[in-house]
Protein backbone atom coordinates (compact mmCIF):
# COMPACT_ATOMS: atom_id res chain seq x y z
CA UNK A 1 0.00 0.00 0.00
CA UNK A 2 1.53 3.12 -1.00
CA UNK A 3 0.76 6.02 1.45
CA UNK A 4 0.38 9.72 -0.88
CA UNK A 5 1.10 13.16 0.54
CA UNK A 6 0.16 16.02 -0.59
CA UNK A 7 2.69 18.70 0.78
CA UNK A 8 6.48 17.41 0.31
CA UNK A 9 9.12 17.52 2.05
CA UNK A 10 11.37 20.21 1.35
CA UNK A 11 15.14 19.43 1.55
CA UNK A 12 18.21 22.10 0.94
CA UNK A 13 15.15 24.24 -1.15
CA UNK A 14 14.42 21.03 -3.38
CA UNK A 15 11.00 19.30 -3.23
CA UNK A 16 10.96 15.37 -2.72
CA UNK A 17 7.94 12.75 -2.06
CA UNK A 18 7.86 11.25 1.19
CA UNK A 19 9.03 7.83 1.35
CA UNK A 20 6.62 4.88 1.50
CA UNK A 21 7.77 3.64 4.42
CA UNK A 22 5.96 5.62 7.36
CA UNK A 23 9.00 3.67 9.77
CA UNK A 24 11.78 5.66 7.80
CA UNK A 25 13.94 7.44 10.35
CA UNK A 26 14.47 11.15 8.52
CA UNK A 27 18.03 10.23 8.77
CA UNK A 28 17.96 7.12 6.55
CA UNK A 29 15.81 9.22 4.07
CA UNK A 30 18.30 11.50 3.39
CA UNK A 31 20.86 9.20 3.12
CA UNK A 32 19.17 6.84 1.23
CA UNK A 33 16.28 8.10 -0.60
CA UNK A 34 17.71 11.72 -1.13
CA UNK A 35 21.89 10.71 -1.44
CA UNK A 36 22.67 13.34 0.88
CA UNK A 37 25.76 11.50 2.87
CA UNK A 38 26.33 14.67 4.70
CA UNK A 39 24.25 14.02 7.49
CA UNK A 40 26.46 11.27 9.57
CA UNK A 41 24.50 8.05 11.53
CA UNK A 42 26.71 7.77 14.45
CA UNK A 43 24.54 6.27 17.59
CA UNK A 44 21.40 6.39 16.29
CA UNK A 45 19.57 6.52 19.40
CA UNK A 46 19.50 10.69 19.73
CA UNK A 47 23.05 10.91 21.95
CA UNK A 48 26.00 12.18 19.41
CA UNK A 49 24.24 14.58 17.44
CA UNK A 50 26.25 13.31 14.50
CA UNK A 51 22.93 13.81 12.67
CA UNK A 52 22.04 17.09 13.29
CA UNK A 53 19.85 18.71 10.88
CA UNK A 54 17.26 22.39 10.91
CA UNK A 55 14.06 21.39 10.75
CA UNK A 56 12.35 25.11 10.24
CA UNK A 57 14.87 26.76 11.92
CA UNK A 58 15.34 24.54 14.83
CA UNK A 59 18.14 21.68 15.21
CA UNK A 60 16.99 18.09 15.47
CA UNK A 61 18.61 14.44 15.92
CA UNK A 62 17.45 13.18 12.56
CA UNK A 63 18.06 9.65 13.67
CA UNK A 64 15.08 10.34 16.61
CA UNK A 65 12.51 11.51 13.83
CA UNK A 66 10.49 9.97 11.08
CA UNK A 67 10.37 11.38 7.67
CA UNK A 68 6.59 10.94 7.48
CA UNK A 69 6.56 13.31 10.24
CA UNK A 70 8.05 16.00 8.17
CA UNK A 71 5.23 16.34 5.50
CA UNK A 72 5.76 20.08 4.57
CA UNK A 73 8.69 21.06 6.29
CA UNK A 74 11.88 22.66 5.56
CA UNK A 75 15.03 20.76 6.03
CA UNK A 76 18.66 22.08 6.04
CA UNK A 77 21.24 19.22 5.86
CA UNK A 78 25.13 20.31 5.91
CA UNK A 79 24.98 20.26 1.55
CA UNK A 80 22.18 23.27 2.03
CA UNK A 81 24.90 25.79 4.58
CA UNK A 82 27.18 25.96 1.69
CA UNK A 83 29.28 24.30 -0.68
CA UNK A 84 32.85 23.33 -1.44
CA UNK A 85 33.60 26.53 -3.58
CA UNK A 86 31.09 28.67 -1.44
CA UNK A 87 30.84 27.66 2.53
CA UNK A 88 29.41 29.24 4.77
CA UNK A 89 30.93 31.47 7.02
CA UNK A 90 30.17 28.76 10.28
CA UNK A 91 31.72 26.02 7.58
CA UNK A 92 34.96 28.60 7.02
CA UNK A 93 35.13 29.22 10.42
CA UNK A 94 35.84 25.14 11.19
CA UNK A 95 38.20 25.54 8.74
CA UNK A 96 39.99 27.85 10.04
CA UNK A 97 39.98 26.80 13.62
CA UNK A 98 40.50 23.23 12.66
CA UNK A 99 37.39 22.56 14.61
CA UNK A 100 37.59 18.54 13.71
CA UNK A 101 40.03 15.98 13.31
CA UNK A 102 38.34 12.70 12.18
CA UNK A 103 35.98 14.55 10.29
CA UNK A 104 32.76 12.38 11.28
CA UNK A 105 30.86 14.71 14.00
CA UNK A 106 31.65 18.19 11.85
CA UNK A 107 28.28 18.41 9.95
CA UNK A 108 26.24 17.87 12.66
CA UNK A 109 28.29 20.32 14.60
CA UNK A 110 27.62 22.50 12.09
CA UNK A 111 24.87 22.49 11.55
CA UNK A 112 23.90 22.76 15.11
CA UNK A 113 25.75 25.55 15.92
CA UNK A 114 23.95 27.25 12.69
CA UNK A 115 20.65 26.93 14.24
CA UNK A 116 22.47 27.78 18.02
CA UNK A 117 23.66 31.11 17.01
CA UNK A 118 19.55 32.20 15.55
CA UNK A 119 18.19 30.79 18.71
CA UNK A 120 21.03 33.29 20.56
CA UNK A 121 20.10 36.14 18.21
CA UNK A 122 16.17 34.95 19.20
CA UNK A 123 17.27 35.74 23.07
CA UNK A 124 16.53 31.90 23.75
CA UNK A 125 18.00 31.43 27.11
CA UNK A 126 19.61 28.23 28.29
CA UNK A 127 20.50 26.50 31.48
CA UNK A 128 23.71 28.64 30.96
CA UNK A 129 22.67 32.11 29.97
CA UNK A 130 23.18 34.88 32.84
CA UNK A 131 20.04 36.56 32.44
CA UNK A 132 16.43 35.49 31.29
CA UNK A 133 14.70 38.50 30.12
CA UNK A 134 18.27 40.44 28.42
CA UNK A 135 19.74 39.83 25.30
CA UNK A 136 21.88 36.45 25.58
CA UNK A 137 25.67 36.94 24.86
CA UNK A 138 27.64 33.70 23.24
CA UNK A 139 30.22 33.24 25.84
CA UNK A 140 32.49 30.02 25.73
CA UNK A 141 29.81 28.50 28.60
CA UNK A 142 27.03 29.45 26.74
CA UNK A 143 27.99 27.82 23.75
CA UNK A 144 29.51 25.33 25.43
CA UNK A 145 25.92 24.42 27.31
CA UNK A 146 23.73 25.08 23.98
CA UNK A 147 26.16 22.39 22.33
CA UNK A 148 26.33 20.06 24.29
CA UNK A 149 23.86 17.35 22.20
CA UNK A 150 26.99 17.40 19.54
CA UNK A 151 29.82 14.62 20.52
CA UNK A 152 32.90 14.78 19.27
CA UNK A 153 35.05 11.84 20.19
CA UNK A 154 38.75 13.44 18.69
CA UNK A 155 38.62 15.88 21.25
CA UNK A 156 38.16 19.08 19.21
CA UNK A 157 36.14 21.29 21.53
CA UNK A 158 38.45 23.86 22.01
CA UNK A 159 38.60 24.71 18.30
CA UNK A 160 35.21 24.08 17.87
CA UNK A 161 34.39 26.69 20.68
CA UNK A 162 36.87 29.45 18.95
CA UNK A 163 35.12 28.74 15.32
CA UNK A 164 31.53 29.44 16.68
CA UNK A 165 32.81 32.44 18.95
CA UNK A 166 34.38 33.84 15.41
CA UNK A 167 31.05 33.47 13.36
CA UNK A 168 29.00 34.84 16.64
CA UNK A 169 31.24 37.76 16.77
CA UNK A 170 30.96 38.99 13.41
CA UNK A 171 34.35 38.18 12.66
CA UNK A 172 34.13 35.52 10.37
CA UNK A 173 33.71 36.51 6.03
Amino acid sequence: MKLEFIVPITINNTAHPLPDDPRTSLLDFLRRDCGLTGTKKGCDHGQCGACTVIVNGQRINSCLSLAVMHDGDSVTTIEGLGTPDAPSPMQKAFLEHDGFQCGYCTPGQICSATAMLQEIANNMPSDASESLDGPIKPTPEEIRERMSGNLCRCGAYANIIAAISEVAEGDAA
